[in-house]
């Protein structure tokens, strides 16, 4: 029983993470119809840059964070910019590609800065475990679904109330008719990736407090792209709630199947997940279901 509450509570927080993570795409596809494949490398890069400031800079945390929230911003208007923009109104599969660049481009940059590729950041949270019935419980993975929590509930508020976040709403409903309105789309295509940079930052952050900074943060951004299929590619909630559901998905299997299989199954049981969904419902559990003549 305590293996399996342990297996339930860090399943849930880390499937939040991957929640984080996931919105940014989703945040990006709803505004301007690309597909990020550049998540996980953005997730990468954000961890490292916090290394960086916190024990290469030596910066304290109060400093540190939002310097790292300022370049994931700063990183988000650079992408959009001056690599997708001048591509406006070219084949999605140009855009697509360039994201596929911009991954590749990212990922020789950090293995240049930080040629070690693996290390941990400084502990963020109290290192004293909690006891949860008969489990016992590390402080990261309740902060880091905390921290995941209270973002959702800002970014709710933002998207219903804030003009700026109306207006990306009605940007991902229909860009001729936010135009008319004389609101400028391309703005808020760059909002939406600097919004999603600060959400992989955010993410990465909270994913290298519990298991360290190596390359399998590039698998994180996958394992996001998987509660993306999952929910739906066009739905918030979805994604919010699609992310447990892998983490759950990810731990259980890992905990109970590696005994009898190989030690890291857990790490393939997202992408089994993005097979069965694509086959059995392609547009996710709340993606809208598009019909198109050819």
């Amino acid at each position: 029983m305590a293996a399996f509450l342990q297996f339930l509570i860090t399943g849930v927080a880390v499937g939040i993470s991957y929640s984080l993570i996931a919105l940014g795409f989703v945040l990006i596809w709803k505004s301007s119809s690309v597909a990020n494949l550049a998540l996980g490398q953005l997730v990468l890069l954000s961890s490292w840059f916090t290394y960086g400031m916190l024990v290469q800079a030596q910066f304290p945390l109060w400093l540190a964070f939002p310097l790292v929230i300022l370049f994931a911003l700063a990183l988000g208007w650079v992408i959009e910019r001056f690599a997708l923009r001048p591509l406006i109104a070219q084949p999605i599969l140009a855009l697509i590609t360039v994201t596929l660049g911009i991954a590749y481009f990212v990922e020789g940059l950090v293995n240049f800065v930080w040629p070690w590729s693996v290390d941990a950041l400084p502990r963020l949270f109290p290192k004293e475990p909690l006891s949860l019935g008969p489990a016992v419980i590390s402080q990261e993975y309740l902060w880091a679904s905390a921290i995941s929590l209270v973002i959702f509930g800002l970014l709710t508020l933002f998207f219903k109330y804030h003009k700026m976040g109306i207006a990306m709403r009605a940007t991902a409903d229909d860009q001729l008719a936010v135009q008319a309105c004389g609101i400028p789309v391309t703005g808020i295509f760059s909002r939406s990736w600097m919004f999603a940079c600060v959400l992989a930052a955010v993410g990465g952050v909270m994913i290298s407090s519990i298991s360290g900074i190596t390359f399998g943060l590039v698998e994180t951004g996958l394992k996001a792209f998987s509660v993306v299929i999952l929910g739906g590619l066009d739905s918030f909630t979805g994604a919010i709630i699609a992310g447990p559901i892998i983490g759950l998905a990810e731990s259980l299997g890992g905990g109970y199947l590696t005994p009898f299989l190989w030690a890291g199954v857990k790490d393939i049981i997202p992408f089994v997940v993005i097979i069965i969904v694509m086959v059995i419902k392609p547009y996710g559990l709340f993606g809208e279901v598009r019909i198109e003549r050819i």
